[in-house]
């Protein structure tokens, strides 16, 4: 029979505890679950090259890949959509009456 070693923090810090492969077991592998468990959707677009291109030398310059990049681009210009629109509304909802709502801060 094995030592048992107290699990601490150290212990586990170390590796002492946690990195024998005795222990390991192999999780199911299940295609889509983690894509699913975070709400990730697989899809395909087509765009010119040029633009894939320049998305690719952004992302390197920014240390990532071009995938992350145009998921933030796209987040960035949907946040950015949805607020607009909801001014529009909020001015229209008012009748102008607001000037904060109804302001076109697009210039």
């Amino acid at each position: 029979m094995s030592k048992k070693i107290k699990g601490t923090e150290a212990a586990w810090e170390s590796g002492l505890l946690g990195e024998d492969p005795k222990h390991a077991v192999r999780a199911p592998f299940e295609m889509g679950a983690l894509d699913s468990a975070v709400g990730l959707k697989t899809i395909s677009i087509r765009m010119p090259q040029t633009l894939l291109d320049d998305l690719k030398d952004i992302a390197k310059i920014h240390g990532l890949g071009y995938q992350p990049l145009m998921k933030q681009v796209l987040t960035r210009f949907v946040e950015a959509e949805k607020k607009r629109l909801l001014r529009e509304e909020a001015c229209r909802a008012t009748g102008g009456k607001e000037a904060e709502s109804c302001h076109d801060r697009s210039q």
